[in-house]
């Protein structure tokens, strides 16, 4: 006969708000260590730095940043350039607009930010001159840029064709010695050597390291007064409704839990933001199957999106990863999306999003009265 199953009253504990132990289900106490033990083995350790030598070398990225933060493509080129780096060469990273984070964790060695230079603005004779001036300062051995369309790209095609030094687009497997690009319909892979200028293609370095950079801010060289060819004449404005979702910045998608859609078109006017949609919603038949996110619709990288009446099951969840905020409206707080939201209001959808539309009204309203004040 087997003897009763007991609980183990010396395994791992914490201790709550007023002292008394609790024992925690999956926590095992080895050799009578406590629980502040376990939790400390379980802590994420500190990564090392990279190289404690000082550069002799130099690796140099390039990049546009958006809205205070690089994307994944700007942080894999630094990635990029940090793994090649031998343990005499630095990460020198150069970041056209303004940046707000640590950027050890990049893996970059010294980083300089140009504020005023961002993704919106086209100035490219002094994106060119501002380059050159750390080129003439660093002599970087190679140049790394995200092959984008927020701008890097087309940087990194002008100086290919302004150094005349060899160079490679769309990279998309590299090491110290080679490059390869896509070849013929993509069927085959043409291989090169290492060229000076490298312009990444998305997902072609894993951005997570295993070290740190030290991380130093530099100033920016004075490069004197530069005459533009173009003319900058700002970004046109375009309807969100006109805009594809994949490229939407602001997105408010619907769920089973709306049953209003005209209430949820009304809201996301009023945020200039762009439509969306579950599965479900578009299989109920509330909203067209192109504005379906998910697994099986459409994957987005918004910066915000607002996710109403939605429970959040994987194949959806998968849609949104790549974006930045998240925010549910759902009456049941046990919901899966719950989870991945950074923001979660638990509260009746339709409800809500009336709620929502009146006080965006009123802020605005305010806001135009004030301007008209000041005025």
């Amino acid at each position: 006969m087997n003897p009763p199953k007991r609980i183990d009253p010396r395994r791992a504990y914490r201790v709550g708000p007023q002292g008394l132990r609790r024992i925690v289900l999956g926590e095992i106490s080895v050799n009578g260590t406590t629980s502040a033990t376990v939790e400390a083995s379980r802590r994420p350790k500190a990564k090392p730095l990279r190289t404690t030598i000082q550069p002799t070398k130099w690796h140099m990225v390039v990049a546009h940043s958006y809205r205070g933060r690089l994307d994944d493509h700007a942080r894999e080129a630094i990635a990029c350039a940090a793994i090649l780096a031998e343990p005499d060469t630095g990460v020198l990273v150069v970041v056209l607009g303004t940046f707000q984070e640590d950027p050890s964790p990049l893996g970059a060695d010294r980083i300089a930010i140009v504020d005023d230079l961002d993704w919106s603005r086209y100035e490219p004779v002094r994106e060119e001159a501002l380059v050159d001036a750390f080129l003439q300062d660093y002599c970087p051995e190679h140049i790394f840029l995200p092959d984008n369309s927020l701008g890097d790209g087309d940087l990194g095609r002008r100086l290919l064709a302004k150094q005349q030094s060899s160079g490679a687009t769309h990279v998309i497997e590299i090491d110290r010695k080679h490059i390869a690009i896509v070849w013929s319909s993509g069927n085959r892979l043409a291989c090169a050597p290492l060229p000076r200028i490298v312009l990444l293609d998305p997902g072609a370095v894993d951005a997570n390291l295993p070290f740190v950079g030290a991380g130093e801010k530099i100033a920016v060289p004075s490069t004197g007064l530069a005459s533009e060819r173009c003319v900058d004449l700002g970004l046109a404005p375009s309807k969100p409704s006109e805009i594809a979702l994949e490229e939407a910045d602001f997105i408010v998608s619907a769920g089973n839990g709306v049953h209003s859609i005209a209430t949820l078109e009304e809201l996301a006017r009023s945020l200039d933001a762009a439509v969306g949609a579950s599965r479900v919603a578009v299989d109920d038949g509330k909203l067209p199957r192109s504005k379906q996110i998910g697994a099986s619709g459409k994957t987005v990288s918004a910066t915000t999106y607002f996710a109403v009446g939605i429970s959040g099951a994987v194949q959806h969840l998968q849609g949104i990863k790549s974006c930045r905020h998240v925010i549910a409206v759902n009456r049941d707080p046990g919901a899966p999306i719950v989870k991945r939201a950074d923001l979660t209001v638990i509260a009746d959808a339709e409800e809500f999003m009336q709620a929502l539309i009146t006080r965006v009204a009123q802020a605005r309203e305010q806001s135009e009265l004030k301007g008209d004040s000041n005025g």
